[in-house]
């Protein structure tokens, strides 16, 4: 028999989340004394001090901060028995949240979710563009059920999907083509480049080659289609989000003469298969199916 609950476990993590007793029993709406009964139980029961006071801040002690640790691992997989279970007693999910790079093949992609609405006719389908880690950072903060990110999951489940390839693109009339011969990257330079910002909150990068003098940042790929078709820039754009620019040479590649095609592989990451429902799960094997007749995937 176990002689502490989640309970009183989850008392002792929000102690340590809100930095105190009294701020622990304002976030989770409890009282003062049940707080502090929760961490005595715990602190009378294994023998061990988990707080000390240093001056006005509650801290843990060295011992706390190990059962910190073993603490948060229990508090989350309770969390995942309870969501798996909800997952196995409302059998089909109503919703399914994906997040997906915006460099992803669109026609692709709607292909698959269009399948899997008429598979599923009364599934809600919530899809999040993204770029550069963005969609992992969604996925890490459980916003979405599955993601599609150049960023693979060090924890949770990640394969890599498919392989994107650039190149680097201006309009036909861009100054870069009028020098008449084969570029350096000393080149570019001197010329405007279109960067994609990245879409997560927290460690933000930049997506593109960074060494022009001259950067306009965007948040959106086809603005950054859209500003380069216009002449206002040169970038390295995913060939499958400016094949019919390039068709109608609205778009031409830049005669570089080294580094002119750059790939980047996408993974399909998700956090736990188990709390994936039968219509997720569909999604994969349909998208996974789909993937494996891109030339550059590593499925081909």
């Amino acid at each position: 028999m176990l002689r502490i609950s989640l309970e009183q476990w989850r008392m002792f993590r929000a102690v340590v989340e809100f930095g105190g007793f009294n701020q622990a029993a304002i976030g989770v709406h409890k009282s003062q004394s049940s707080i502090h009964n929760a961490v005595s139980k715990i602190e009378d029961s294994l023998g061990v001090k988990l707080f000390q006071i240093e001056g006005r801040k509650t801290v843990l002690t060295p011992a706390g901060q190990m059962m910190l640790r073993r603490a948060n691992y229990l508090l989350d997989e309770a969390a995942k028995i309870e969501a798996v279970g909800q997952t196995l007693g409302e059998g089909i999910e109503g919703k399914l949240k994906i997040a997906v790079d915006e460099i992803f093949p669109q026609k692709l992609l709607y292909t698959v979710l269009d399948a899997i609405s008429i598979q599923y006719p009364l599934l809600q389908i919530e899809l999040v563009e993204s770029i550069l880690t963005g969609a992992s950072e969604l996925l890490a903060n459980k916003e979405v059920d599955i993601a599609i990110s150049p960023i693979a999951l060090n924890e949770g489940f990640s394969e890599e999907l498919c392989q994107i390839e650039f190149i680097a693109v201006a309009t036909p009339t861009h100054a870069l083509h009028q020098l008449n011969r084969e570029l350096t990257l000393e080149d570019l330079k001197s010329y405007r480049q279109i960067v994609v910002r990245d879409s997560a909150i927290s460690r933000k990068k930049d997506e593109g080659w960074l060494g022009a003098n001259q950067r306009w940042t965007v948040s959106h790929l086809r603005t950054s289609v859209d500003m380069i078709s216009n002449g206002f820039g040169f970038a390295w754009l995913p060939l499958t989000s400016i094949f019919n620019e390039l068709k109608s040479e609205q778009l031409k590649a830049l005669p570089l003469s080294h580094n002119s095609k750059r790939t980047t592989k996408l993974h399909l990451t998700f956090i736990d298969g188990d709390r994936l429902g039968p219509a997720a799960t569909a999604f994969l094997v349909l998208l996974r199916a789909q993937c494996s007749n891109l030339p550059s995937s590593p499925h081909a």
